[in-house]
């Protein structure tokens, strides 16, 4: 008679075998959730101001302050139906994924290091359209939408936790290792350069206000 002998493995070992995951830290998820939230909430406002506007062409948005901050004049662009339909709709859609694995990670789910992965890629490519956007506004339009601005703030820092998640595993590598070290200086530069050039562009309205 042969007897077997019962597998020394763990469940829980060969399940984290076969689906290696990666949990994201409590900071790193909190901020993911609440870029979800703004930019998800930013793109809805979008999309309710663009419809008001569809209906009634002379409605006025709420983010329409003065000549400068003027989300109608930017609405009415075709840059802001780059591929035929409101370019918010894509925002709506991008942060509900943002704003759900916000709280999956907050819940520490452990999910695969490809998803991270995505999620980067995709908030990289998000990054591209945006610059393009600010572009856009600030040498073509010649206004600025309050709310995209808001897409524009939540997009970059997402970008850098979201792919800090990802290449936890290449932490060993020296440029992953340095670009991480340095990533919050890279962002602060960044935003002072988005205010530079924002103040710059409208320095004669700006001016006025002094």
């Amino acid at each position: 008679m042969t007897v077997t002998t019962p597998s020394t493995t763990e469940p829980s070992e060969a399940a984290s075998a076969r689906s290696p995951g990666v949990v994201a830290g409590r900071p790193s998820a909190i901020w993911v959730l609440i870029a979800g939230v703004l930019g998800l909430a930013a793109a809805a406002a979008l999309t309710v101001e663009k419809i008001e506007i569809l209906i009634n062409p002379d409605y006025v948005p709420s983010c329409s302050i003065n000549p400068v901050l003027s989300c109608g004049s930017v609405m009415i662009t075709p840059q802001a139906s780059l591929f035929g339909f409101p370019n918010s709709l894509i925002g709506i859609v991008a942060f509900t994924v943002v704003l759900v694995t916000g709280v999956l990670a907050i819940a520490k789910i452990d999910l695969p290091r490809w998803y991270w992965v995505g999620l980067a890629v995709g908030t990289l490519i998000g990054t591209v359209f945006v610059h393009w956007l600010a572009w856009q506004s600030l040498y073509s339009i010649g206004a600025l939408c309050p709310y995209c601005m808001v897409v524009w703030a939540v997009t970059i820092p997402l970008l850098v936790v979201a792919a800090s998640i990802a290449a936890a595993p290449a932490a060993s590598n020296s440029v992953v290792r340095a670009l991480h070290t340095w990533r919050w200086s890279l962002v602060a530069l960044w935003f002072t350069g988005l205010i530079l050039l924002i103040l710059v562009r409208f320095w004669d309205y700006w001016s006025t206000l002094l």
